[in-house]
């Protein structure tokens, strides 16, 4: 009776711990959720769902909703192909080559990622000036991949270190050179952490703002994060564009949300595949 009696407290109390975790959790998510809602209701005044089709049909100043996502998009493809191909490069030698002063390096570039982006903005600015990269994609894209790669070597370097020595020395023991071994046998085994990667960086590079505001003076390389101030300068000067307006932010958004739902699983997988070391 003792050892019923125990068991079921046990399960009472998990019951209990796991209501107030759901409780804790529909809170949390309500309190994310409240200003998508509030955007969503006040993107219906005025013309309804009519504000979402002007702003496919009509341009805001010279800009399109298509321009935008246009332009975030090809930022974002070169940002993740850079940061992608680098930092499989530079995990695959951190993690199976033998050099002098590999670990020293290794932990300066990761050091890096104490830098924020805000702190090198008065050099980039003329470096992006000098190489002529304004009002260009890689302007912005460089700098993007720039803050990106030492996040990459790290997480790509880890997931290395789990791959077995073993596979790697057959590899070589068959002849085989080290670009091989990279592409043969690096490569395939660190697809689920290659595709976090990119998920991350196209993300981080839809949400970008500052590098996008500071290096793109032609409206036409309007990304969608920069839309949403320079929309505001045409559609909320007068109360009847406040639905436009909202409804333009809710159309911003839509890309990078997509991205976070169907790219979630790829984006836990990858974070934890190469966490245990067998």
């Amino acid at each position: 009776m003792a050892d019923t009696s125990d068991a079921m407290r046990v399960l009472t109390g998990r019951k209990r711990d796991r209501r107030i975790l759901q409780g804790m959790l529909l809170l949390m998510g309500a309190i994310w959720l409240f200003p998508i809602y509030a955007a969503i209701k006040r993107s219906l005044e005025g013309g309804g769902t009519g504000n979402y089709t002007a702003l496919f049909t009509d341009p805001v100043g010279d800009v399109t909703i298509y321009d935008t996502y246009l332009n975030s998009f090809i930022i974002a493809v070169l940002h993740a192909g850079i940061v992608v191909g680098v930092g499989a490069l530079a995990g695959y030698a951190f993690s199976k080559l033998h050099f002098r002063g590999k670990e020293a390096l290794y932990y300066g570039i990761v050091l890096c990622l104490a830098v924020p982006g805000t702190a090198i903005l008065v050099p980039l600015y003329y470096t992006i000036r000098e190489a002529g990269l304004f009002d260009n994609y890689l302007g912005v894209a460089l700098p993007e991949a720039a803050l990106t790669l030492p996040f990459a070597v790290l997480l790509l370097r880890n997931f290395g270190d789990n791959i077995p020595d073993s596979l790697i020395e057959a590899a070589r023991m068959d002849r085989a050179g080290h670009w091989q071994v990279f592409r043969t046998v690096y490569l395939p085994l660190c697809r689920p952490a290659l595709v976090n990667l990119s998920i991350l960086c196209f993300m981080w590079s839809l949400q970008d703002f500052l590098f996008p505001s500071l290096f793109f003076t032609d409206e036409k390389y309007t990304t969608a994060a920069k839309a949403v101030q320079s929309f505001q300068q045409y559609l909320a000067t007068s109360p009847s564009d406040i639905g436009k307006y909202n409804a333009s932010l809710v159309l911003l958004a839509v890309p990078a949300l997509l991205l976070v739902v169907f790219g979630l699983r790829f984006i836990t997988a990858g974070l934890t595949s190469g966490g245990v070391k067998e």
